[in-house]
């Protein structure tokens, strides 16, 4: 079988015809007829070619290999390797937001350019391999002289676009491997193993369905969950029985146990970093005894083992590990979906969480007065929100079937933190945003400072046909600065990092938009006192506000303040009532033997009693200082003096 996916010979293993069949698949507008050239492609009479290359390159995000190059690096090695000007190669990238297209409009002038070029398919995965390895600027540009030296124009391109990992052929791994065979992609999604699939498909009759099995240590893409916006939504998604789990706000990880040998996987189905898992070997296998082999869904996180709380995300770095000495890498598992030899991803989630923990008693709810006071105390002490899992579901590679409840997506967002904020310059965007301006940099006036500080960038909550209009408003009001920290009028202060394409010329004039992020938090790279939004997206154009009755800096500091307030004075007194539908894996420094299986129990009728006590409305956050006015905002929560 090898010998029949490695030909290295063939004639249909040259790059310019890979490069030849991406241009006709970007030619043609359905996914139908894309798949279509795939598939007249490799069944061309006498076709011999290395049809693992082949889908290799067709499918470059399914390619672990990482560059070390972004699209300003590449710009920056080819204005040295040939003395092209920067500044026209980047002004030429902004207006194409495609690094490939802007490079090959410059190497198409060039006399030496190979007109009749022998490269292979193998030749250039060679040269992506050895490139891999290059971290370095003057090796990378050595590295890029060689291959010049024989590539036309157009595999140039498409060499560049293989690094992006992006074709631009606006097709992904199921319109490519549809071409292959039916049912291919379904394979794919299961393994991510292209050998695997390519051998399935020519062992497997073309009457015979193919089978999706999963493999041991070979990553599965994770099961996702699609945002819910209200109770009444859940309700309606899980209509018999659901689980309502604590959404931790640590870093996806699945876990291969086979016997006694393990493997971490992260949410992009790379292997974890041996630093972040290097605890968790033992303490699983200890969790996990009677098992040969599995296969388990979990999130990790670094837990405090003095309050026993979750710490921040980001805080398994191996830097930012260290300032936290009295915490453990905690394993929330929540599914499990290979076992003993066994998958399990077509049983139903009920099935799987029995197989997962037998010891658990299920706990009936479909109050919805009970699953809002559930997600609001998950809030405020301080948790990233609830998944939410209809009991009847299989398991499902990288479809959205689950539910997630987070204050930023529930009420309207009248739950999430916002600011009003001033648009002070712009960055231009990439791909079919191109040219445009579509990520906006944000921020506040400081009152003391007399001088404007950037909060965030924010590039969601536009549609198109908003972003085009806001295009037209603000080109008058912007003027060019190239990212040139040298070019900052003096009113605003701003970080290297975050000096943007555009800056606005009168800030007193420029427009105010509402933002809403899933938290404040605290950022080296803004000005305004450090403080930033996560996930940022624009929910209002502010036109009744401007800069003097937009969110200050000094408004913004309490606003920070009376969020963390609420937090902690609400984490102090309330406990989170339902069940836990998922086991905690703890390694604790103090007993390394130690492993605390937690599970939140039926209330008893005092804590319902208190429960329904409160479900008529929910404090706000801010309480009596709520700078919020508007009335069904008031209706919904309470605001005691």
């Amino acid at each position: 079988m090898e010998d029949s996916i490695q030909k290295s010979g063939s004639k249909f293993n040259m790059f310019k015809l890979f490069c030849k069949l991406c241009d006709v698949i970007a030619s043609v507008s359905k996914y139908t007829e894309k798949t279509a050239a795939v598939k007249i492609f490799i069944n061309k009479e006498g076709y011999d070619g290395d049809l693992y290359l082949l889908l290799k390159f067709l499918i470059p995000e399914a390619d672990q290999r990482v560059y070390n190059l972004k699209a300003k690096q590449i710009i920056n090695i080819f204005s040295t390797l040939f003395e092209w000007s920067a500044d026209e190669l980047i002004e030429s990238y902004n207006q194409t937001g495609d690094v490939s297209e802007t490079i090959c409009s410059f190497f198409s002038k060039l006399d030496s350019v190979g007109k009749k070029s022998k490269l292979t398919n193998q030749m250039v995965d060679d040269w992506l391999g050895k490139l891999t390895e290059l971290t370095r600027e003057k090796e990378q540009q050595s590295h890029f002289s060689k291959i010049c030296k024989l590539v036309s124009c157009l595999e140039l391109k498409y060499i560049i676009r293989l690094i992006m990992k992006d074709l631009r052929v606006n097709a992904g791994a199921k319109h490519m491997l549809e071409g292959l065979r039916k049912g291919a992609y379904e394979v794919f999604q299961n393994s991510r193993n292209l050998r695997a699939v390519i051998e399935k498909c020519q062992q497997t009759s073309e009457r015979k369905s193919l089978e999706c099995g999963i493999v041991l240590n070979t990553p599965v893409k994770p099961m996702l969950a699609e945002p819910c916006r209200s109770v009444k939504q859940a309700m309606e998604r899980c209509n018999r029985e659901m689980y309502a789990e604590i959404k931790y706000d640590g870093e996806r990880l699945q876990l291969h146990k086979d016997g006694s040998t393990f493997m971490f996987f992260s949410r992009s189905l790379k292997p974890t970093l041996d630093h972040k898992v290097a605890d968790l070997n033992k303490v699983v296998s200890e969790a996990f005894p009677t098992s040969k082999d599995l296969i388990i869904d979990a999130e990790m996180l670094l837990v405090d083992t003095n309050t026993g709380k979750p710490l921040p995300f980001g805080t398994l770095g191996i830097h930012k590990k260290k300032q936290f000495k009295d915490a453990a890498v905690c394993l929330f598992v929540f599914d499990c979906i290979y076992c003993d030899g066994q998958s399990l991803m077509e049983k139903s989630l009920r099935e799987r969480r029995k197989i997962l923990e037998e010891d658990m008693k299920e706990v009936p709810n479909r109050e919805n007065d009970k699953l809002e006071m559930l997600i609001q105390k998950v809030i405020d002490e301080g948790l990233e929100g609830l998944v939410l899992k209809d009991l009847d579901t299989m398991y499902e590679p990288g479809k959205r079937h689950w539910l997630k409840m987070k204050k930023d997506y529930l009420k309207e967002g009248d739950m999430a933190d916002t600011a009003d904020l001033i648009v002070l310059g712009a960055f231009y965007g990439t791909g079919n945003k191109g040219g445009t301006m579509s990520v906006f940099l944000m921020g506040v006036y400081d009152k003391e400072k007399q001088k404007f500080c950037t909060v965030t960038k924010c590039g969601n909550g536009h549609d198109d046909a908003m972003l085009d209009r806001i295009n037209k408003d603000l080109e008058p009001q912007m003027r060019k600065i190239f990212r040139i920290y040298e070019d900052l009028p003096e009113w605003i202060e701003c970080s290297r990092s975050l000096v943007p394409d555009f800056i606005v010329t009168n800030p007193k004039e420029a427009p105010v938009w509402e933002i809403t992020g899933a938290e404040f938090t605290r950022s080296d790279k803004h000005t305004a006192s450090g403080i930033s939004i996560r996930f940022p997206r624009v929910t209002r154009i502010r036109d009744d506000k401007n800069w003097e009755t937009a969110t200050s800096l000094q408004e913004l500091e309490t606003l920070l303040e009376l969020s963390k307030a609420k937090t902690e004075k609400d984490g102090k007194k309330v406990s989170i009532t339902g069940k836990r539908k998922h086991k905690a894996i703890d390694k604790s420094p103090e007993n390394e033997n130690d492993i605390t299986v937690g599970s939140m129990r039926k209330n008893d009728a005092d804590s319902d009693g208190e429960t329904k006590a409160k479900i008529a409305r929910i404090q706000c956050k801010y309480g009596a200082q709520c700078y919020r006015k508007n009335v069904e905002h008031r209706k919904r929560f309470e605001h005691p003096e």
